[in-house]
């Protein structure tokens, strides 16, 4: 069964939005200076390098609660089918951020490698590698408490920035081997770690990238998905009258939302009351059945109109 059709849980979205944002914020800022003295204390490259990626991640938070917010927004006359595209771009952003960050770290580790520079390091402190713990238990915790609320919402920019604290958790495994590793006599490994951890964050970006991008060029959903609703479709018609048949069906995303165009079979004989009748029955069904359907479009055409212009599924 696919996801689409499941239905939410109760829950106050108003009230998880500021609850993940405050969250998402607060620990971040903790998180960024405690990396940062540790950083600089610890004589850590590797933890300085995660201190920033933290700081990044509360703009990521702000961008996608502003983000979210927007999206909520009602329809109105210049927005006729609402705002839930702003989703999207706001995760776009959250990829974007995370791409700079990611290059940004890369660069400045491979750099100090090429140019030998790390050999005069001093060897990070034990405040480095107490710092990184904590991050990686804090980091994983607020991924795990995010995702769960962003999916209760149904958020993906908030999805995105449970990435961005996932992201973080596994820089900070990756920054906690480097300075390990240099305290044990292997500075080098600092440098490594920062670029592990350089691909570890691009990786995330593009994949929130690619999502996002696909959720804004009117993406059909997958297979599993339409062919789950042409047999809802089909049973449910038959159930309205047995003369009704699917001829055509597409969809596509809009932002978490999808819209839906269908076209059925109908006798031709049928008053046009009749058949808009089970085209609205029909129409509610869907919706009722699928919550993530925002809208749904039903045509009528008299029985094989479509098969004789060659154009059936």
């Amino acid at each position: 069964m696919s996801d689409y059709n499941i239905k939410e849980e109760q829950i106050d979205i108003e009230k998880a939005i500021h609850q993940m944002a405050a969250v998402g914020i607060m620990g971040n800022v903790f998180l960024a200076v405690f990396k940062l003295i540790a950083g600089v204390f610890g004589h850590s490259a590797a933890m300085l390098s995660d201190a920033v990626h933290t700081l990044s991640d509360v703009f990521a938070t702000l961008i996608a609660y502003i983000g979210v917010r927007v999206s909520k927004k009602k329809a109105d006359r210049e927005h006729p089918y609402g705002h839930e595209r702003l989703e999207c771009v706001a995760s776009l952003l959250l990829a974007s951020i995370l791409l700079l960050t990611g290059v940004g770290i890369g660069y400045g580790c491979l750099q100090s490698i090429i140019s030998g520079s790390y050999k005069e390091m001093v060897a990070p402190g034990v405040i480095a590698v107490v710092a990184a713990i904590v991050s990686i238990a804090t980091n994983e915790a607020m991924f795990w408490y995010t995702m769960y609320y962003a999916k209760k919402c149904r958020s993906s920019a908030f999805k995105a920035d449970a990435w961005h604290h996932r992201s973080d958790a596994l820089s900070s495994i990756g920054a906690l081997i480097g300075i390990v590793g240099a305290r044990m006599g292997f500075p080098i490994l600092d440098q490594i770690a920062g670029i592990v951890i350089c691909i570890v964050i691009i990786g995330v970006a593009v994949s929130i990238f690619r999502d996002a991008l696909s959720k804004m060029l009117d993406t059909a959903c997958d297979d599993e998905f339409e062919n789950e609703l042409k047999g809802f479709i089909t049973d449910t018609a038959k159930e309205l009258d047995d003369s009704i048949g699917l001829d055509v069906l597409r969809t596509r995303k809009f932002g978490e939302k999808i819209y839906v165009d269908a076209e059925i079979s109908a006798d031709g004989d049928m008053t046009l009351k009749e058949a808009h009748d089970i085209a609205d029955g029909l129409h509610d069904r869907i919706e009722e059945q699928f919550p993530d359907i925002k809208h749904v479009m039903i045509h009528v055409n008299p029985a094989g109109y479509h098969y004789k212009l060659g154009t059936d599924l």
